[in-house]
């Protein structure tokens, strides 16, 4: 990745990236020579992720905030712009998920993926608006294919994510006249992260899911950390506005299949 792309001197923040598919593009643009600061609720995780970070020669530093909560996530997003400086590279992609059928849903249920994905991100944005490097910055969004791409079990999931593109198309419009890019990457079925433990809990699932990826593989943290270092850089600087999957040509057909596999586990239990 580093030997591709060169952020040297570019300050890069990622909210959510202290786990998973977001700890793995921080991985990414710390080997490629940028400075990070990372954030989520668990201070714990945020320690350890900065570790992480550093150990691969990065300056790094991280902040513990809810993106549920617009002061917390603006002060620490604040804080850490006095460290670290103008923002080059933001990354959104705090998520909530759980499996659950909408009949049997609760109210507060469906509220707190809502509040998570579609109000965190905008929290997230909003409040970073005024520390961007502009013109230059690049913000990405992390999506999913239940944006557009109807779900069992996923309801809510459904509602946020769709609620995150069209948040990441309108205000590249807006913002692309002060020269800031916002896109959003969409992960396909992605091995060994806390998504496909809870949508594809089996491996029967599991091995149902990787067999309707056009591919045959589910990808992996650095496929996502690729894509990110490219939508992010000087190469890809007439994109905006863009929703890019990043799934092995998942979305194409095969996405119904992790559906189906949870409605029928929940089924049985």
């Amino acid at each position: 990745m580093s030997t591709t792309f060169n952020y040297q001197g570019k300050t890069v923040f990622v909210v959510g990236g202290t786990s998973g598919i977001n700890l793995g593009i921080a991985k990414g643009f710390a080997e490629a020579g940028a400075r990070l600061a990372v954030f989520s609720r668990d201070q714990e995780k945020v320690d350890g992720a900065v570790a992480k970070l550093q150990e691969l020669g990065a300056e790094a530093v991280g902040f513990s905030a809810d993106v549920r909560d617009y002061k917390q996530i603006k002060q620490a997003l604040q804080q850490a712009h006095e460290q670290l400086g103008d923002i080059d590279v933001l990354l959104s992609g705090a998520a909530g998920n759980f499996p659950a059928a909408g009949k049997e849903m609760s109210s507060a249920a469906f509220k707190v993926v809502v509040d998570i994905d579609l109000n965190g991100t905008f929290h997230v944005l909003r409040a970073a608006y005024e520390l961007l490097r502009k013109p230059g910055a690049a913000v990405i969004n992390i999506s999913a294919p239940q944006a557009f791409l109807p779900m069992q079990m996923q309801a809510h999931v459904c509602a946020a994510k769709a609620g995150v593109d069209m948040v990441t198309r309108t205000l590249a419009m807006e913002w692309g006249l002060d020269g800031v890019r916002i896109n959003s990457l969409v992960p396909g079925p992605i091995a060994g992260t806390e998504g496909m433990k809870r949508l594809a809990p089996t491996p029967e699932i599991r091995e149902a899911v990787t067999q309707s990826v056009p591919l045959k593989r589910q990808g992996s943290c650095e496929d996502m950390a690729n894509a990110a270092l490219f939508v992010a850089s000087e190469q890809a600087s007439y994109i905006n506005g863009v929703v890019l999957p990043v799934d092995g040509g998942w979305s194409l057909g095969g996405a119904s299949v992790m559906g189906e596999g949870l409605a029928q586990l929940m089924k049985t239990q």
